[in-house]
């Protein structure tokens, strides 16, 4: 699991994206289809067709990183198309992600009000 700084971006280009795109592949994507920054250290996350890998693409100020993912069995909740092509997401929702879990409306921590 990779560990985000508080304030970093995360962003999911919607739809289907083709996995055989590398790292260069994946910042012209951003670049020119998600009309984004893909050097300004935001993390960028795309899903292919099988729906079981995903990459994720970041620039950390020194170079392109990227964190490919497959999942054993199930598959990524990804949404569908948006007219910006993109959502944010918070570093939580991200987590979830990456373990394979509903990230759109994740079940509220309920914290106890009473010590005793």
């Amino acid at each position: 699991m990779i560990a985000l700084a508080s304030g970093v971006r995360v962003y999911l280009a919607c739809g289907i994206t083709d996995m055989r795109r590398g790292m260069t592949g994946l910042a012209m994507m951003v670049q020119q289809g998600l009309a984004a920054d893909p050097f300004d250290g935001a993390v960028f996350a795309f899903r292919g067709r099988r729906a079981g890998l995903i990459k994720l693409l970041w620039h950390d100020g020194v170079g392109f990183c990227m964190l490919t993912k497959r999942l054993d069995h199930g598959q990524f909740i990804w949404p569908s198309a948006t007219s910006e092509g993109r959502i944010a997401l918070s570093a939580p929702q991200l987590a979830a992600l990456l373990d394979g879990c509903e990230w759109r409306a994740p079940a509220p921590v309920r914290r106890s009000e009473l010590a005793g």
